[in-house]
């Protein structure tokens, strides 16, 4: 194992794509061990068993619900995946439940970010722009700041994106990768509502 590519960042890219060790260890290698570009790199090459099975169909699942707080926040969440058989295992419901509590805990908005309309991220975008503008910066900097609070924002109302509530070096969309690659099958989470006392629910697809 080279010096700069530990085992568990090794252990931790294999979690993610089911590629076989070597070739993980191979990417993390060119990629001096950023495990997004080697991540890349092992779909690129078709070596990533997660990116292969993203594009079976799931017509099976189940409906959850989750209920938080004394009360005052509930969630409804659908899971699909590609066989009943999953879809009853522990596994799948236990990932289910710590998704139910994320979204409780996190509020996000939108399942994924090719679901986010444009409109939404034109009218951050202004907002943000003219907060920006008011701290009188150089508009080179001043763009960096744009995009840099935009994608924030952008990340924050994704629930893949979201740093997961018990792992803060993992985000949702990990954690369903792993999901994905110990299954064996196909998982997507298609849409949830969350509810709270007093407010109008919030439903992401």
């Amino acid at each position: 194992m080279s010096d700069n590519i530990s085992a568990a960042l090794v252990k931790e890219l294999r979690g993610k794509t089911s590629a076989p060790l070597l070739d993980c260890k191979k990417a993390l290698e060119e990629t001096n061990g950023d495990i997004e570009k080697a991540v890349e790199i092992l779909k690129i090459k078709g070596l990533s068993k997660v990116d292969k099975k993203s594009g079976r169909d799931t017509l099976e699942g189940l409906v959850f619900s989750y209920i938080h707080a004394g009360g005052k926040i509930g969630v409804m969440l659908e899971i699909n995946c590609e066989t009943d058989f999953v879809a009853r295992n522990q596994e799948f419901q236990d990932f289910a439940k710590e998704i139910c509590m994320q979204i409780a805990a996190s509020a996000p908005q939108f399942v994924s970010s090719d679901k986010i309309p444009g409109s939404f991220v034109e009218d951050e975008r202004r907002i943000i722009t003219a907060q920006v503008e008011e701290q009188g910066k150089k508009p080179e900097v001043a763009e960096k700041m744009i995009e840099g609070k935009l994608n924030k924002i952008l990340e924050e109302v994704c629930l893949l994106d979201q740093v997961y509530i018990r792992d803060s070096k993992l985000k949702i969309k990990d954690l369903l990768n792993q999901l994905i690659a110990k299954l064996g099958e196909n998982i997507h989470i298609s849409r949830f509502t969350r509810f709270q006392v007093g407010e109008t629910s919030q439903d992401g697809e």
